[in-house]
């Protein structure tokens, strides 16, 4: 796609690093997998501890605030999509550091890994993007989630896609 191959030319051009970031997540039954994001940071964190992204967070590109601010970073998850291992519509998958810190502070977090994660979902479209540094916040995502997977219907799923579509056309909590 051009859209791909232009966000990929403006990394390239803007700083040092890789164009795709890859990041370990779980997925269905707990499994884990490789996401793929474009680069919009200039760190590659993947292991016990992860730092989310906060507003004005130095560690963001220039072009990565762009790409964050769009959500245009998140397209490489069609890779994901195409390969099985994520969903067009799901519950966000969290790095696997912020998995283990969540499923022992949220009961029934774990429960979200009996279906495949989504690049979208009913949290993102109820507000609930972005960091989560306020474990009300997770609680919250994750009531959103459980109801998601207990609610599951096609009509659903396309409720979520049109609201995507909606959300992404004022980017708040997307730094």
């Amino acid at each position: 796609s051009p859209l791909l191959l232009m966000t990929s030319l403006a990394i390239r051009l803007d700083s040092a690093g890789p164009i795709v970031f890859r990041q370990r997540r779980k997925g269905f039954n707990g499994a884990d997998f490789a996401i793929y994001k474009f680069r919009t940071m200039k760190v590659l964190e993947d292991g016990p501890t992860v730092r989310q992204a906060l507003p004005n967070d130095d560690r963001v590109t220039r072009i990565g605030r762009l790409l964050r601010a769009s959500s245009v970073d998140e397209l490489p998850q069609l890779f994901n999509v195409l390969a099985g291992e994520m969903s067009l519509v799901g519950p966000r998958p969290h790095a696997v550091a912020h998995d283990t810190e969540y499923s022992r502070t949220i009961e029934k977090y774990a429960f979200r890994h009996h279906v495949k994660p989504g690049i979208t979902g009913l949290a993102q479209v109820r507000g609930f993007r972005g960091a989560t540094l306020d474990p009300a916040l997770m609680d919250k995502r994750v009531q959103l989630d459980l109801w998601y997977i207990n609610n599951w219907s096609l009509w659903l799923d396309l409720r979520i896609m049109a609201g995507t579509l909606v959300e992404l056309s004022w980017p708040r909590n997307a730094y």
